[in-house]
């Protein structure tokens, strides 16, 4: 992402709080040279000086079949999108002068990407669900069964950030 010096963010709280805060995040792979996307809610969490994403998607969503063991950093990338507006050039004391542009805040991501064991999608289907949905009833055993039957939890320790917070700097 083409992102000059003066559009970045470096405080890493910032970060953290903008991704925890846009984390219906977009899933991108590129391996094979066929890119895919999803549209997931994650969770980040905080490990030591690391940061950790995890998530899971449907089984019947042949984009978890390129999180295969050897992926490296490149392979997998998440989008943080914020907000984002169109900036005329009329708003200006001298329109002349300037040209449209958009403002927006996009955080991306990379991580070698690790499917988890059944015990793991447990947890991460806890945690969102804890997360995104705290005052629903649990599922039942046998409705968390079939959850898990239907999903593939991952994590993606992250290795690689870049930030853009382009606001009429």
């Amino acid at each position: 992402m083409y992102s000059p010096t003066y559009n970045q963010i470096e405080n890493r709280a910032e970060v953290l709080d903008f991704m925890r805060a846009n984390n219906f995040a977009v899933i991108v792979t590129a391996t094979g040279g066929e890119p895919g996307a999803s549209h997931l809610p994650v969770l980040i969490e905080e490990r030591g000086e690391g940061l950790v994403i995890v998530a899971h998607m449907a089984k019947s969503n042949p984009q978890w079949e390129q999180f295969y063991e050897g992926a490296d950093a490149e392979d997998v990338m998440v989008v943080f999108h914020g907000p984002h507006a169109y900036v005329s050039p009329d708003w200006y004391e001298r329109p002349a002068d300037n040209v449209p542009t958009w403002n927006y805040a996009v955080v991306h991501v990379q991580g070698p990407p690790e499917i988890l064991n059944e015990a793991g999608a447990r947890q991460v289907l806890k945690r969102l669900v804890a997360r995104f949905d705290p005052n629903s009833a649990h599922p039942s055993p046998e409705k968390l069964e079939r959850l898990l039957a239907g999903i593939v939890a991952f994590r993606l320790p992250l290795m690689r950030a870049e930030t853009k917070f382009k606001m009429n700097q």
